[in-house]
């Protein structure tokens, strides 16, 4: 199976975060699905770093190297993604969640996320 982590998830992944649900972590570690984070979720965790709104104790710098080593994927963001941005409706106002909703369904991944806001739009939600 493909999955999508929200950068809630992937941050909690990271850091051991007992938030993160039994369930998302079996899938996680299961060396069998292929997990990706997006870009979008890279990029909003630099504007908080900058805003002093997140920190990392591995440090944003190292971040990328991190996710690459534990056979994590990073996706781009292209003009599909961008289509089916446009579409949205607006249940939800955050627009790096509504980026990885477009992702998650125009690459068909399930969302591993604890926001309750994607259970709106047409994607499959694990948590």
């Amino acid at each position: 199976m493909q999955y999508l982590l929200d950068t809630h998830t992937i941050l909690w992944v990271q850091s051991k975060d007992d938030n993160l649900s039994k369930k998302a972590k079996e899938i996680i570690e299961n060396t069998e699905n292929q997990c990706y984070v997006s870009i979008a979720s890279l990029w909003e965790m630099a504007i908080k770093v900058t805003t002093k709104k997140l920190t990392i104790a591995i440090g944003f710098e190292n971040f990328y190297n991190y996710l690459i080593s534990n056979h994590f994927k990073v996706l781009s963001i292209n003009q599909l993604h961008l289509n089916i941005l446009i579409s949205l409706p607006f249940h939800h106002k955050d627009p790096f969640d509504r980026l990885l909703i477009s992702q998650a369904i125009t690459e068909n991944l399930t969302l591993i996320s604890a926001d309750q806001h994607f259970k709106s739009y047409p994607v499959n939600l694990i948590w």
